[in-house]
């Protein structure tokens, strides 16, 4: 996660797709967990052909 935005998740070159969905979902369980409140991803997915 980016260290000035809770919101972004930043990719230093490592990390595939499936690894920054993972992550999302951590997030979401760990947040849901600790307080209750389920985070819905701001984001668009856009599957490549």
């Amino acid at each position: 996660m980016s260290q000035k935005h809770s919101g972004f998740i930043v990719n230093l070159g490592g990390a595939t797709s499936d690894d920054v969905n993972n992550l999302i979902k951590k997030i979401q369980k760990v947040v849901v967990k600790n307080s209750g409140v389920f985070l819905e991803p701001e984001i668009k997915y856009i599957e490549s052909k």
